[in-house]
């Protein structure tokens, strides 16, 4: 019975044995479909639209296949993260992940944070590590990148803050060309300092020409 009332999510993609790419360790990369930005240069547009073609997964089926891994995990204090797309989407999902597969893997989280703020006070108790890729704190450079407000970003950000779980997030400043200055991303930087965050990816969007 417990099965028939899992969550149940489609995935885009599952990536085994990326080294200190996504988090400590070997990391399995789980990716959802379904995101809530519409990023101007997006990485993985396959989470957007139908999800149709996807293979849909049940905590149990995903478990089931990332457990393969369980002894690299173990041994280098990795485990898995999801991406996607949002992650942050399904919170009951990884919760019931986490419950599968118990305190010993690490479980991280690559996010935008711009998701409602039950999704994260839901996750922040299952979470190892929080990988937030912040796009620009201004909410004007925002919008006019993803379409949408950073309202909840901020809100999520002080929730966070606020959990006193600022050590555990690598929060992800990009340069993005045609969008930010350099003057702007520092002013994030300082912005999330003040807020108390300290870990930071600082890095330039690549622009494929077409």
């Amino acid at each position: 019975m417990r099965n028939m009332a899992q969550q149940r999510a489609r995935i885009i993609g599952i990536a085994r044995h990326r080294l200190s790419t996504d988090g400590d360790g070997v990391t399995t990369l789980v990716a959802f479909h379904g995101c809530p930005l519409r990023c101007r240069y997006c990485l993985n547009p396959q989470s957007l639209g139908d999800g149709g073609r996807f293979r849909e997964y049940s905590p149990d089926q995903l478990y089931a296949e990332t457990r393969i891994d369980e002894l690299y995990f173990i041994a280098t204090n990795g485990g898995v993260t999801f991406g996607g797309g949002e992650p942050c989407l399904r919170p009951q999902f990884i919760s019931e992940f986490r419950g599968l597969c118990g305190p010993e893997w690490q479980l991280n989280l690559e996010t935008s944070l711009n998701v409602p703020v039950a999704n994260i006070k839901a996750l922040l108790p299952v979470a190892n590590t929080l990988i937030i890729d912040i796009k620009d704190i201004n909410p004007d450079i925002y919008r006019d990148y993803t379409a949408q407000s950073n309202a909840l970003v901020i809100e999520n950000l002080r929730l966070i803050a606020e959990s006193g779980r600022q050590s555990d997030c690598i929060v992800r400043i990009p340069l993005i060309p045609g969008y930010n200055t350099d003057a702007d991303r520092e002013n994030s930087r300082k912005a999330l300092e003040a807020l108390g965050f300290i870990r930071f990816d600082l890095f330039t969007y690549q622009i494929r020409k077409h």
